[in-house]
This record gives C-alpha cells, structure tokens and sequence, in this order.
C-alpha cells in the first residue's frame, strides 16, 4: 500500500527551541497511525506543521505526492488535509450547523449529503443543530470539531489530542467514530497522550520524546513493548 504522507528529516523551532529534531515517518494511506509521548515531545507540533500552521526550518512533508511545505494553510486544506485542533477550537458564538459550514468554506458544491453524514455519525450534533456551540459538552464540541472537519472532504483527518479532558466513556465513543471515519476511507493521524487507546486503535505508531522519535511498530507490539508500558501505560515490568 502506498504512503499518502511521507515526513522527512523535519526540523522545527520555536524561538531558538528545536521542538522537532529531525523527525521522519509515513502514514500509509488508508490507515489510522498515531504518535505517542508526554507533553512537549512534539507531536503538536508534528501535525501543526502538516497543516501548514507552523513553519518548519528545514526538512520535508510530502502528500500524495506534493511539497505542503510553502503552501498556506487554507491550500493544504484545499489538497485534502485537515487539522481537529488540540482543545476543539469551535466558534462559541455560531450554532453548530453554522460551525459544520464554517469546515466547507473552501467547497462550492451543495453541503447537504456531508451535513447529512455528520449527522448519522453524531446524533447529537443533529438533535442541537441549532443550538450555540459555547453550550455544548466537551465531549459534543469535540463531535462538532470532528465533524467540521469532515465537511471539508479531507483524504487525511489529523487529530491533535482527541481525548484530551473528555470523561472515558466519551473518550470510548470518540475513538469509535475515529474507527469508522477510517473504515469509510479515511486516512487518519493522530496525536494522543492517551497511548493505550490509540495504539490499541492504531495500524502502527511512533513514540516521541524531547522532538525526537525513538521508537516505532504496529499497535500490538508497541503496547507489549516494558518501556511503553512503564513510560505511557503506568504499568511497571
């Protein structure tokens, strides 16, 4: 299977700090793959700078065949790559179809047949249509934050922190929408504090640390692995 996201030697800083040290990797394309670690290890900035949001030193970040860095935000969204941003990042003051629409901004085909599907994936977001999205629960604006991006027709979804701050039950029916976005084709990336849920989710997954990533494998061998276990599950040998 071909790879729809090849990262290479990326190196990225903020005001003199190396937050990403030379990171390589591939998302292949049809899977869901995520990057695991503690706060600060990059990973945010990993998919930031996907979106086009940061801007990386040096290094490389190809989609499906095309250079993304020196393209602006709104025309790698336009190429087929969307960003759900760590603390969901909704527009408080907009109901929540106004929110979905904001997510087709760049389309100029009919939004019916999208709105329609991110209504069958969440329920809830149909039944507070019309309700301000300030309102919401955390666990309904991270469904919205999911949903608006869908609107966009992404080829790859990235999600930054999906389950950050959600109750587990919430955080189990997340995951499962991000299962089911995959299995309708969708190519997903994620970043997640939350190891033993995205690599129980994952095809395969990176560990990073201080930028850089120091281990990789599918999701099954990375959650037997005794330093993952000790380092991210809380469980010691």
């Amino acid at each position: 299977m071909s790879n729809i996201l090849e990262i290479k030697d990326l190196h990225v800083s903020y005001g003199g700090i190396n937050a990403v040290k030379g990171v390589s990797f591939s998302v292949p394309e049809g899977k869901i793959v995520t990057l695991v670690g503690s706060n600060g290890a990059g990973k945010s900035t990993v998919l930031r700078s996907v979106a086009g949001i940061v801007k990386p030193q040096s290094g490389s970040i190809v989609f499906d065949g095309t250079e993304l860095i020196g393209l602006s935000a709104d025309k790698i969204v336009a190429k087929g790559v969307t960003l759900v941003p760590e603390g969901r990042r909704v527009f408080a003051n907009l109901t929540v179809l106004e929110n979905l629409k904001i997510g087709a901004y760049l389309r100029k085909d009919k939004l019916d047949d999208s709105i329609a599907y991110v209504y069958r994936l969440f329920p809830r977001l149909e039944e507070r249509s019309w309700q301000l999205a300030g309102t919401l629960s955390g666990g309904e604006q991270q469904m919205l934050a999911v949903g608006r991006a869908l609107m966009s027709k992404p080829r790859l979804i990235m999600m930054d922190e999906p389950s950050l701050g959600l109750a587990p039950l919430v955080v189990r029916d997340i995951f499962s929408i991000i299962e089911t976005i995959n299995k309708a084709g969708i190519t997903v990336l994620l970043n997640e504090q939350n190891a033993n849920m995205a690599l129980k989710a994952c095809d395969r997954g990176y560990v990073m640390e201080t930028g850089s990533i120091i281990m990789e494998g599918d999701g099954e061998t990375l959650l037997a692995n005794e330093q993952v276990k000790e380092a991210y599950l809380g469980k010691t040998k």
